[in-house]
Parts: structure tokens; sequence; C-alpha cells
């Protein structure tokens, strides 16, 4: 029996609960908190949850959260982006005036959607004008797949959606065959725990974006598959690899102070 512990937020997604039972079968102990603050007894090793909750929670424990850097997208060769992507401060994404696609790189503050212009976007009053984001030039994807990445490899994945809609559906080998390019050529430059999402726009493969498996939703692909992938993703730093180390996650908040045993 495992003595590793998975802490879980407050509110559980269907993903969620699934690799909740995942980690069960394989003899891991979950713990659900209630709040935005682990007690001070809690050991606990691996999160699954969103960045609010991750970056409360993690330095709490111990726990390092591995993602892709900021400029990832941005800094891909355009044969795997088959459109231009660049990190901006939103400043500067506010002043323009053409429809865009435009996400945080890394987290959810400004919500991933296409903008008739940079007048749509949150104003001063409500965001950093120095916050980064990836802007895009807008595309339609023909179909949408999650790859979960682990140490160089297609771990598993599933379809996620065609022409804008969810539609649920297994991997293509088509997909993977392109995550093993991606990985081939730029796989130095991700973390060993990483999610892609690769896509089809005008008949030619692209990678979507980047996320941190510790904080994306399984879809169909495999559950046992995809915590191989969770767990290393969000662990204690001392058991991550140091090749890992440029890739951790800096919390953007500061957790309360917790009593030392």
């Amino acid at each position: 029996m495992d003595n590793t512990t998975l802490v879980l937020p407050p509110r559980l997604t269907a993903s969620a609960r699934t690799m909740r039972d995942a980690a069960h079968e394989r003899g891991l102990t979950t713990v659900q908190l209630s709040t935005f603050e682990a007690p001070p007894e809690l050991r606990a090793e691996h999160i699954h949850a969103g960045p609010s909750f991750a970056d409360v929670v993690a330095p709490e424990l111990g726990v390092a959260l591995l993602q892709a850097p900021e400029d990832w997208l941005a800094r891909l060769p355009r044969a795997f982006t088959r459109r231009d992507v660049v990190l901006m401060p939103l400043r500067e994404a506010q002043t323009l005036r053409r429809p865009a696609f435009v996400k945080s790189p890394n987290d959810k503050q400004i919500r991933a959607m296409v903008y008739t212009d940079g007048s749509r976007l949150p104003g001063a009053d409500e965001m950093d004008a120095e916050t980064p984001v990836l802007v895009s030039d807008v595309v339609e994807f023909a179909a949408e797949y999650r790859l979960y990445l682990l140490d160089g490899t297609v771990h598993t994945g599933s379809r996620y959606a065609e022409h804008g809609r969810l539609s649920l559906g297994p991997l293509s080998q088509d997909a993977s065959a392109f995550g093993t390019e991606l990985l081939s050529a730029c796989g130095r430059t991700l973390p060993s725990a990483v999610v892609v999402d690769v896509g089809r726009t005008g008949g030619q493969w692209a990678v979507i974006e980047a996320n941190a498996a510790w904080a994306s939703g399984r879809y169909t692909a495999d559950p046992q598959r995809a915590l191989d992938v969770l767990l290393r993703s969000s662990a204690p730093a001392a058991t991550m690899a140091p090749d890992d180390h440029p890739f951790f996650r800096h919390p953007t908040v500061t957790p309360p102070a917790r009593a030392v045993d």
C-alpha cells in the first residue's frame, strides 16, 4: 500500500473525480480540502487542482509544480504553430485593433477567447497592465486533442473537440505522431511531465497550447496513465529531476505561515 497522498480542491469536476478514483485504485490516499488552506498537520506529496488553489496550497506542503515557460508557445517554430503567437503585456494587447485570440499563458486570469479588438480585454481597473498574455492569429481547428507527455513520449491522450465544440473521442494515431515529432524537435523546452493540446487547422497539425498536467482535465485519456503524468508534474521539490527545476511554477500569492514542528 502506497502512503502517497494526493490533495484535491473543495469542488471536483467529473474529470477530477475520475483521477481521484484512479489514485484509490493505485492505493494512494486522497484528501479533499474544504478551503483554500491546508491544515498544519497535513502531509502530502501531490496536488490536482486549478492554479488559484495550487498557488496557495503547494507552498504550504512543499510541493513543486511543473509547467511550460510562459513564452513557450510564442517561441515555437511556426512549423509547429501554423500561426503567429506573441507574448506581450496586457497594456500592449489592449492597443490591438484587430481580432485576436488572447489567453493567459499558465492560468485563467484572462479568459481564453477571440477578442474583436484590444478594447474588449480587462482594463487597468481590473488587472495589472504588465500581466503577460499570449496573443495569436485567429484560426479554426477541425479537431483538437489533448496529449499527456511524460519523459519525452506521448503517454496517453484523447480528442476533446471538433470545430470548436466538445467532442470526446480516442487519441488518433496522427495526433500522437505529431506529438512525437514535437517532442523530438522541442522536447527539451518542456518539463518531463506536461499536457500539450494539438489540432488540425488548414489540413495541417499545429500546437494549440501547453497546460500544466496537475491542473488539466482528462477528457477520455487513460486514467492511470494520466495519473502517471499528474503525479510527476506535482511532487516534492527534492524528488524532482534537476532538468525539471527551470520549469517550477512560482506562485503569485503568498501562503499563510505554517507552524514549524
